[in-house]
């Protein structure tokens, strides 16, 4: 039987106390797993409070692992975990992210990907990646034929050190490490750092890529809600203090996929809680150069101390081209060398070699000058236009390529992704960006892709039926 005290002049926001109430129960086994807590309507009546407060509750505890939800039939106490999920278990939870990665890669020409990850294959820059394509093939022939470096192509290394030092990070080549994209960046990290059983602190929403790979590997995941300023800290230390992670994989900038960035008392406030628990801060910033203005990461404020950086070039020059890095502290750098050897032998020279020619050509810079002009122009458009068909924003992106929106009173966008997926267009609903795939109302939206008008009429479409 569930009985909490909310007060409304306790001075802490009625949702932590809900939250907070509900999982000191369930620890102390006085609500057991599977119990059926109060549905939405009950619970609001019976003590005072809004709908939406308790829905941002219970979904902060499905969030953290402490209910799931059932379509149609509520909210239930979830069982304690297994220690070690057979493989049958990871597919079985990795089978809406392999969804829609599937349908994002698998995706006929007519389809259009409105809730995609990438920018349109016109918005890139092939004239530039052919033109450096034939600089490259009238060298000689070792970058064609040979493996490269472990570490990768120095001069590259070199650059990367000369361009971080312009978001204010101070790194020498021996402190980065060249990878196959941020894919394999991030799974390096995670052979390194992490072991089945053991605990990861992760956005919700975030990576979904990233969360199948965590599962695979038997971690468990704690869901650290993200506010439009960043994380939630409250959660975040609670989480920290109770489970002892050791590490906490975030994006701090444009993050995937609300669009938002992490604000510097945020970001101090996540720093400070890392040393206090001992855990790493893993920062993934792949979309860095779709940013007009740098602003400082927490690799600036920590200088590689507790964070270890990842990025990569394949949001701005290719897909193709799986170029990307890690920046980290000396001897990390050579651990995770290690582990590449041992998992991939080494990484391509050649690919490594073009992104270097384009990088110090002044031909990039240009380009992403043009980019940005042509994002800034598509944001202000699609922003304009959601309003007008009545999405709500969880909030206005500043750069970047994503926008995090929802239709009004539709509490699960799935059935909405899969009706729109019928009629051409494919949303991606929040659902999927859930470490624990928690039912959402939000979804994912791609800015470059929504100017659209034939996202915007389905959009018009599906505003019309959700109100009918």
């Amino acid at each position: 039987m569930l009985s909490l005290t909310v007060s409304q002049g306790s001075g802490q926001p009625l949702a932590e106390q809900i939250v907070s109430g509900i999982r000191r129960q369930i620890e102390d086994r006085l609500l057991r797993p599977g119990a059926r807590l109060p549905s939405i309507r009950s619970f609001a009546e019976s003590y005072k409070v809004s709908r939406f407060t308790v829905v941002e509750a219970y979904d902060r505890l499905v969030a953290m692992g402490y209910v799931h939800s059932r379509r149609g039939a509520g909210f239930y106490v979830a069982p304690a975990p297994a220690a070690h999920p057979g493989p049958s278990d990871h597919h079985k939870r990795n089978e809406q992210l392999v969804w829609l990665i599937r349908r994002v890669l698998e995706a006929g020409e007519n389809t259009v990907l409105a809730g995609g990850p990438w920018l349109p294959n016109t918005w890139l820059d092939e004239g530039g990646i052919r033109q450096n394509l034939n600089v490259l093939a009238r060298k000689n022939g070792t970058c064609l034929l040979e493996y490269g470096n472990p570490f990768g192509y120095l001069p590259l290394r070199e650059h990367l050190a000369l361009m971080l030092g312009g978001l204010g990070i101070t790194v020498h080549p021996g402190q980065i490490l060249l990878t196959g994209g941020t894919s394999q960046a991030l799974e390096l990290i995670m052979r390194y750092l992490l072991r089945p059983g053991d605990a990861a602190l992760v956005d919700d929403p975030g990576y979904y890529n990233m969360f199948g790979n965590l599962r695979l590997q038997g971690v468990e995941m704690l869901a650290v809600p993200r506010n439009p300023d960043g994380p939630d800290i409250a959660t975040l230390e609670s989480l920290a203090a109770s489970h002892h992670p050791k590490v906490y994989f975030t994006q701090s900038v444009m993050q995937n996929p609300t669009g938002t960035d992490m604000s510097p008392h945020i970001a101090f406030k996540v720093l400070q809680a890392a040393e206090r628990y001992d855990f790493i801060v893993v920062e993934d910033d792949i979309f860095c150069d779709l940013q007009v203005r740098p602003t400082p990461r927490l690799a600036t404020l920590d200088q590689l101390t507790r964070v270890i950086y990842a990025r990569s070039f394949s949001k701005t020059l290719s897909g193709s081209l799986r170029v990307g890095f890690i920046a980290c502290a000396e001897d990390i750098a050579s651990e995770l060398a290690d582990i590449k050897m041992l998992t991939s032998i080494t990484t391509s020279q050649f690919t490594e070699r073009l992104i270097y020619l384009m990088l110090v050509d002044g031909h990039y810079r240009k380009y992403l000058a043009r980019l940005h002009q042509r994002l800034g122009e598509a944001r202000l458009d699609v922003v304009r236009a959601f309003e007008h068909i009545g999405l709500e924003l969880f909030a206005e992106p500043a750069d970047g390529m994503f926008a995090w929106a929802r239709f009004p009173h539709i509490e699960d966008s799935l059935e909405l992704a899969e009706s729109a997926q019928r009629g051409g267009i494919m949303l991606a609903p929040g659902t999927v960006f859930r470490p624990h795939l928690g039912r959402s109302p939000w979804m994912r939206f791609n800015l470059a892709v929504c100017e659209d008008t034939r996202v915007q009429n389905a959009l018009r479409r599906l505003t019309a039926r959700a109100e009918g």
